[in-house]
C-alpha cells in the first residue's frame, strides 16, 4: 500500500520550508564566515531539514557546492529549489481543496487567496510548469462556473484566472473558456466579478468582446450601471470604458441602441458625476500639471464626470473602428445627449465636452 503520510505532513513540510528559505535569504544578505558556522541560525535550518529528509544529501549538496561557488551562491541556489518545492506543494494542497470546495471553505479561500498572492509576483518558470502540470486553470475555470459553490469561492477562483493570465498571457489566454466565463461572472452581479470581467477584456481584447455581443451579454452589463451599490456602478464604466477601446462596429452599435448615453447622462448629472472642462489645460507645463492633480483628485470622489466624454474619447482613440466609422458615430452620440439632457444648459455642457474632448 502506498505511503500517504507525505501528504498528511504536506503543511508542516511547507512551514519548515518558509523558515529555511528565510534563512537562505539572511544566507545570501551575510554570507561570512560567522554566518555559516554550526551555531548560526541558517545552518540550523539547513541540518533540520536535513534530518526531516531523514539524510537525502543535502550535507552533500551543500558541501559539493561550496568548494566551487560562494556561499551567497550556494544560498540562492537552495532558496530557488526551495521555493520550487514550497510552490508544488502548495499548488498540491489548492487542487485537493477544489476538488471538494465545499469541505471546507475558510480553507480554501485562504489557499486562493495565497496562490493568487504568489502567481502575482511574477514570472517564474518552475512555478508555470508547475500550474501547467496540475492543469490549475483548468480547475479553477471550473470552480468559477459551478453555481453550486459560494460566491466568495467563485470569485477568488476568478482572481486566480485572471492573475494566471497576468502571469503569462501568451500560454493562459488560450486556456479561457470565454463563454462560460462570461456568463459565470455576470451571473455572480458582484463588483469583484466584473472588474475580473474587464481584466480578462483588457487581456484577450477584440475576441472577448466579439463572445460578449454574440452571446447577447452587454445588455447584462448595461444593466448593472443602475446598480445601487456605487462600486459596482464604478468597475462597470471601466468595463465599458474598456469595450469602447477594443470594440467592434457592432459592440458599440448594440450599446448606443440599449441605452448607453442615456444612463451615462443621467450618472453625469448624479452626486458622483459633474464635468471636468478646464481642468489640467493650461498654458505651461506646471498649471498644466497642478490641473492634472485636481482633476485626478475631482475623479476619486466624483467617478462618472464627464463619463460621457471618457466614452466618446475612448471610441476615438481605440483599436478596430475605421475613421469613417469614428466619424458617423459622433453626431448620434450628440442627438441622444440632447434627447437625454433635461435642459439645454446641459446638453451644451456634454456637447462641448463631446466635441472638444475630456481627458480619458
Amino acid at each position: 500500500m502506498e505511503d500517504s503520510s507525505p501528504k498528511e505532513d504536506n503543511p508542516g513540510v511547507l512551514k519548515l520550508l518558509e523558515a529555511l528559505k528565510q534563512a537562505i535569504q539572511e544566507l545570501q544578505a551575510h554570507p561570512t564566515h560567522k554566518s555559516v558556522q554550526s551555531n548560526s541560525s541558517p545552518i540550523k535550518a539547513l541540518l533540520e531539514l536535513e534530518t526531516e529528509n531523514r539524510g537525502y544529501g543535502l550535507r552533500s549538496f551543500l558541501t559539493r557546492r561550496v568548494s566551487t561557488y560562494s556561499i551567497s551562491r550556494v544560498a540562492g541556489s537552495i532558496e530557488s529549489e526551495i521555493q520550487a518545492l514550497m510552490d508544488r506543494g502548495s499548488i498540491d494542497s489548492l487542487i485537493n481543496a477544489l476538488k471538494d470546495p465545499w469541505k471546507d471553505e475558510d480553507e480554501l479561500a485562504r489557499l486562493l487567496s495565497q496562490f493568487e498572492h504568489r502567481v502575482s509576483q511574477g514570472f517564474n518558470p518552475e512555478l508555470q510548469d508547475s500550474v501547467l502540470k496540475s492543469k490549475a486553470f483548468s480547475v479553477l475555470q471550473t470552480v468559477l462556473c459551478d453555481p453550486n459553490c459560494s460566491k466568495q469561492i467563485r470569485e477568488k477562483a476568478a482572481f486566480c484566472v485572471a492573475a494566471l493570465i497576468r502571469f503569462n498571457k501568451d500560454v493562459f489566454v488560450g486556456q479561457v473558456n470565454m463563454g462560460d466565463t462570461i456568463q459565470a461572472l455576470l451571473e455572480m452581479k458582484s463588483a469583484h466579478s466584473v472588474k475580473v470581467l474587464c481584466e480578462l477584456i483588457t487581456f484577450i481584447k477584440s475576441p472577448f468582446v466579439d463572445v460578449i455581443l454574440c452571446n447577447g451579454e452587454l445588455p447584462k452589463i448595461l444593466t448593472l450601471l443602475e446598480s445601487k451599490d456605487l462600486s459596482m456602478k464604478v468597475v462597470v464604466f471601466n468595463c465599458i470604458l474598456e469595450i469602447g477601446y477594443f470594440r467592434r462596429k457592432e459592440a458599440v452599435e448594440a450599446m448606443l441602441n440599449g441605452g448607453l448615453i442615456e444612463k451615462l447622462v443621467e450618472l453625469q448629472r448624479s452626486e458622483f458625476g459633474g464635468d471636468l472642462i478646464g481642468m489640467g489645460k493650461y498654458g505651461n507645463e506646471n498649471e498644466e500639471s497642478e490641473g492634472k492633480k485636481r482633476e485626478k483628485k475631482f475623479l476619486e470622489n466624483h467617478p462618472f464626470a464627464s463619463c460621457v466624454a471618457r466614452f466618446a474619447v475612448q471610441l476615438e482613440v481605440g483599436e478596430g473602428l475605421r475613421k469613417r466609422e469614428k466619424r458617423a458615430f459622433k453626431p448620434e452620440i450628440l442627438e441622444k445627449v440632447r434627447e437625454a439632457s433635461v435642459n439645454d444648459a446641459e446638453a451644451a455642457t456634454i456637447i462641448a465636452e463631446v466635441l472638444w474632448g475630456s481627458s480619458p
